[in-house]
C-alpha cells in the first residue's frame, strides 16, 4: 500500500480530515430535512452505525429553518456528530437569508457546475465562500459527472475538435471534472478561503473513471479529497463497485474521506452504507472498528451448520457488545476471531486468530479444540459449545484489553 498524501488538515466540527489522520467515513441523510423528527432520528442511526459526518439536504427554505432545531436537538441527546448542508442551484440564497442554518452546519458542500451559468456562477459560488470565511466553516467542492458545468465542457470540447489528435469524449468530460475542481478551489482561495478549509470531490457513476480521476486530481491539488461513487447502486452490485473503487484508490494514498452511495432495498436501513465503508477501510488495514471474525466458506467436509450458526451467533454478539466494549475495553475492536469448520485449516486459522476455535468436520471426533494467542487452552464438547465458546470470548476481551492489561495503551487508536 502507497504512503497517504499529505494534506492540509481540515477541522470539520472537531472531526480532522487530511494530513494523516485516519480516514474518515460519512453518510448522508435521505429524509426530507424540514422533517426535524425523522431526520433527526436518521442522522441519529448513522451516527450509532459509526458515521463520522452526516450530510444533509438543504434544499428549500423549510429546510433551512430546520436545520439549527436538528442541531439543538442533536445536541440536547448527546449527539456531537458534525452536520454537512448539502446544497444546489440556492445555496447561496439560502446561506445568506438563514443566518442560524449557516451557524448550526460544521460543513457546506457546494456543487460548482448547478450555482449558475456564466457570471451569475461566479457570483453566487463567491456568495456562498464568503458566508464559509465570514464563519470560518470548511467547504467542500464536490464536482458531479451528472451536473458538470457545461460551459467549462462545451469550450473544452469544442478546444478537443479543434486539435490533430482528438481525445474520446470520456476522457475530455474526465479532464473537464478535474479542472472544475482545481479552478473552483482557486477562487475560493482568492476569495478567502484557505487551504485547510477546502476538500474537494469530482464523482462519478463508474469505477475506471473514479480511478483515473481521482488519481489526476491527487497529482495536481494537495488538498484534502473526499472519494466516493456518485450512484454506487443497489445490493451487491452497488456494495462491489464502490469496494473496487475506493480500495483501487486507497491503496494508492489517495482520499481523506469516504461515503458509500448505496441505493438502499426497500424497507432497508440508511446505515448499511456506513458498515460496508468500514468494512473497507478495515479490510485494508486503514481503520479498526469491529472485531473481525474469519470463518471458512464450507466444503464437503463440513455437512453440518454448525459452524455457520456459530459463525453467526459470534459476530452478532461481537456487533452488540461493540457499544460497550468500545468504552470498556479501547482496542477491543482490533481481536480477530475465528470459527473453522474442519481440521483442514481450522487448527492454523484459530492459532492466527486472537481466539478461534475448529469445530469438527464431517466424520471427525466430535470435539472443538479452542486456541488463544497461538496456544490450545481447552477443548469443548456437548450441545452448548456456542455459549461455552462466547463466554471464552467475553473473558478473553476483558483479560487482554482491560484497564488494566498492560497491552491496552498499546491497542488503542488515537481517538478524536
Amino acid at each position: 500500500m502507497s504512503q497517504r498524501k499529505t494534506t492540509p488538515s481540515v477541522n470539520v466540527g472537531g472531526v480532522l480530515i487530511g494530513n494523516h489522520a485516519p480516514v474518515v467515513v460519512q453518510s448522508m441523510t435521505n429524509t426530507d430535512t424540514a422533517d426535524v423528527e425523522s431526520t433527526t432520528r436518521q442522522v441519529m442511526d448513522l451516527s450509532d452505525a459509526g458515521s463520522e459526518i452526516v450530510r444533509i439536504t438543504v434544499n428549500t427554505e423549510a429546510a433551512a429553518r430546520a436545520v439549527p432545531e436538528i442541531h439543538r436537538r442533536l445536541r440536547a441527546q448527546g449527539y456531537r456528530v458534525p452536520l454537512v448542508g448539502d446544497f444546489h442551484y440556492n445555496g447561496h440564497t439560502l446561506l445568506q437569508t438563514f443566518s442560524d442554518c449557516a451557524d448550526a452546519l460544521d460543513k457546506y458542500r457546494i456543487n460548482p457546475g448547478n450555482v449558475g451559468q456564466g457570471e451569475k456562477r461566479d457570483q453566487r459560488f463567491c456568495q456562498m465562500i464568503e458566508q464559509a470565511c465570514l464563519r470560518n466553516k470548511p467547504v467542500r467542492i464536490g464536482v458531479n459527472w451528472g451536473s458538470l458545468d457545461q460551459q467549462l465542457l462545451a469550450k473544452k470540447l469544442d478546444e478537443n475538435a479543434a486539435s490533430a489528435s482528438p481525445l474520446p469524449l470520456s476522457t475530455i468530460t474526465q479532464q473537464a471534472l478535474v479542472d472544475s475542481a482545481i479552478n473552483s478551489a482557486d477562487l475560493a482561495m482568492r476569495e478567502g478561503l484557505r487551504a485547510d478549509q477546502i476538500i474537494l470531490s469530482a464523482k462519478v457513476s463508474a469505477v475506471q473513471d473514479l480511478v483515473t480521476v481521482y488519481q489526476s486530481l491527487a497529482a495536481r491539488s494537495d488538498l484534502a479529497l473526499h472519494l466516493g461513487l456518485t450512484e454506487a447502486g443497489m445490493g451487491d452490485k452497488g456494495i462491489v463497485s464502490s469496494t473496487c473503487g475506493l480500495a483501487l484508490l486507497l491503496n494508492q494514498g489517495i482520499g481523506d474521506t469516504i461515503r458509500v452511495s448505496l441505493t438502499p432495498q426497500p424497507g432497508e436501513s440508511r446505515t448499511r452504507e456506513v458498515r460496508i465503508a468500514q468494512e473497507v477501510l478495515q479490510s485494508l488495514g486503514l481503520r479498526s472498528f469491529s472485531p473481525q471474525v474469519t470463518a471458512c466458506p464450507g466444503c464437503g467436509r463440513t455437512t453440518s451448520d454448525f459452524f455457520q450458526h456459530l459463525a453467526a451467533d459470534v459476530e452478532d454478539h461481537l456487533r452488540k457488545s461493540m457499544s460497550k466494549w468500545r468504552v470498556q475495553y479501547p482496542g477491543s475492536e482490533t481481536l480477530s476471531v475465528a470459527v473453522m469448520g474442519c481440521v483442514v485449516n481450522g487448527p492454523g486459522e484459530s492459532r492466527h486468530a486472537d481466539i478461534g476455535i475448529s469445530l469438527p468436520g464431517t466424520g471427525e471426533k466430535p470435539v472443538a479444540p479452542v486456541f488463544q494467542d497461538g496456544e490450545k487452552i481447552c477443548t469443548l464438547r456437548g450441545d452448548n459449545i456456542s455459549d461455552q465458546f462466547i463466554d471464552l470470548v467475553e473473558a478473553y476481551v476483558a483479560k487482554r484489553f482491560g484497564s488494566e492489561s498492560p497491552k491496552n495503551d498499546e491497542l488503542t487508536e488515537p481517538t478524536r
